[in-house]
């Protein structure tokens, strides 16, 4: 099949290839599938496809995913997605992403995520983030942490945060901080608050 023929599959047809066939597919030809095709994948053809063909999602391709197949990504197509298609996710496909998708994404995905992407993280997925991904928020993303977030950092998370993101908090954010978190802070971090 050549690109111009994957431009031209049907909903149908894409729905009916097998996952095998779909494994198949060429990085230019899944890069040339339409939006509304790629909707039509089913969560077994898209868990099944390589990283190098979730890579190949054109920006509008990976915002097209369902919130059912972005929650059958495998952990490793996760870490794969790259950065601008990460930020094109919408609020219902990153609240569906797993926690160990969260988990395993890479900090350049973290930092990437827009402000309302981050507010629609539940307690858990926030909870899986590393410390890494919790360092690499941006001053704008833990501005945008809920009051339910803050309260549900662990520990290790909150010496994570870095003073300039802390600075950056409401005062209901910094309310929500328990007690335990406060008195895992650093000195400096407790300076700025």
């Amino acid at each position: 099949m050549t690109t111009a023929e994957a431009t031209n599959l049907t909903t149908a047809q894409v729905a009916n290839l097998t996952t095998d066939q779909v494994a198949n597919l060429t990085t230019a030809q899944v890069a040339a599938l339409k939006t509304s095709v790629i909707t039509a994948l089913t969560t077994a053809q898209v868990a099944n496809m390589t990283t190098a063909q979730v890579v190949a999602l054109t920006t509008a391709g990976a915002a097209a995913l369902t919130t059912a197949q972005v929650a059958n990504l495998t952990t490793d197509q996760i870490a794969s997605i790259e950065t601008a298609d990460l930020a094109a996710l919408t609020t219902a496909q990153v609240a569906n992403l797993t926690t160990a998708q969260v988990a395993n994404l890479t900090t350049a995905q973290v930092a990437a995520f827009k402000t309302s992407a981050i507010t629609a993280l539940t307690t858990a997925q926030v909870t899986n983030l590393t410390t890494a991904q919790v360092a690499a928020l941006t001053t704008a993303e833990a501005a945008a942490l809920t009051t339910a977030q803050v309260a549900n950092l662990t520990t290790d998370q909150i010496t994570a945060i870095t003073t300039t993101d802390l600075a950056s908090m409401t005062t209901a954010q910094i309310g929500a901080l328990t007690t335990a978190q406060v008195a895992a802070m650093t000195t400096a971090q407790v300076q700025v608050i």
